[in-house]
């Protein structure tokens, strides 16, 4: 019986995650097809009940609904649970878990394509939404110094901050944490002033409402900066572009998409990741989709 995986997003024409699933699930010879689900929000419930079906063996989701489907879920996580959102949902036998790959994928791209240690380092995050809480609560067990989040909607990047302070505090985590207002001047100073900054918005992603943007403008970014886009498509977005210009280094979404697609494949599968195949995958298929 073929069996099937889902990506499960609105808008998923920026999506590149079927093509370099399929690569790892080809590479196995398994009879799994990963599959793109574009669904409107009213249909999200009966999708991820349809989860539960034998055939299907889960789900990656993504933007927007990676905090709207935890309570999908018949299980969370621990992770997930303290971060609130979900970005993997697994069938086990019926039930579903949901589970966070994100943190480990942005660690792993930071460490080992960034080659940046983050301890102790002064952090700026533009976004507040699912990707941004999962950057956010890995960044903090990292021990930073300082972290700033800034949101077009300011009460959603509060309400982050907000529960930020309360775990740091329950673990004795001595993280500077602050909400900052969308283009205020103490953003700007934050910008300044910082050693890493990472784009948790759509603001320069293709087919997206933010299409050719960046959330910073040119003359704000640092060059002892790096600049982390988690956007993936295009491949050099207008944010990293600037970055280069200004002399700081930047890097892209990519890594990051792969290596928690990667670490998913390992949870549905319970198969090691074949890294360098979807990689190269993931890589083809942004130039196919014109990234």
């Amino acid at each position: 019986m073929t069996q099937f995986i889902s990506v499960i997003g609105y808008p998923l024409k920026h999506s590149i995650s079927p093509h370099f699933q399929q690569a790892a699930l080809d590479y196995y010879k398994l009879d799994i097809r990963y599959e793109a689900r574009e669904i409107k929000t009213e249909d999200l419930p009966s999708t991820i009940n349809q989860l539960k079906q034998p055939q299907n063996l889960g789900a990656n989701v993504t933007i927007p609904y990676k905090e709207k489907v935890l309570q999908l879920m018949d299980e969370v996580d621990v992770f997930a649970s303290l971060v609130g959102t979900v970005n993997t949902v697994v069938n086990r036998d019926g039930r579903l878990v949901g589970l966070n790959t994100d943190a480990h994928g942005f660690l792993k791209a930071l460490r080992e394509d960034a080659m940046f240690e983050p301890e102790n380092k002064s952090v700026v995050v533009l976004g507040a939404g699912g990707a941004a809480r999962a950057v956010c609560f890995a960044l903090l067990f990292e021990k930073i110094s300082s972290l700033a989040i800034a949101n077009r909607a300011f009460a959603r990047a509060e309400n982050l901050a907000g529960s930020l302070v309360k775990h740091a505090s329950s673990k004795d985590i001595s993280t500077d944490i602050s909400a900052l207002p969308w283009q205020d001047s103490k953003l700007i100073n934050a910008v300044e002033h910082c050693q890493l900054i990472v784009n948790c918005t759509n603001l320069g992603m293709k087919y997206s409402s933010g299409e050719g943007q960046s959330p910073l403008a040119p003359d704000s970014i640092p060059k002892d900066a790096l600049i982390y886009d988690l956007v993936y498509n295009p491949p050099e977005t207008p944010l990293m572009r600037m970055a280069k210009e200004a002399g700081a280094k930047a890097i892209g979404g990519l890594p990051m998409l792969v290596y928690q697609g990667a670490a998913s494949f390992n949870l549905w599968t319970d198969r090691e990741a074949p890294l360098d195949i979807m990689i190269s995958a993931a890589r083809q298929a942004l130039l196919r989709v014109g990234g």
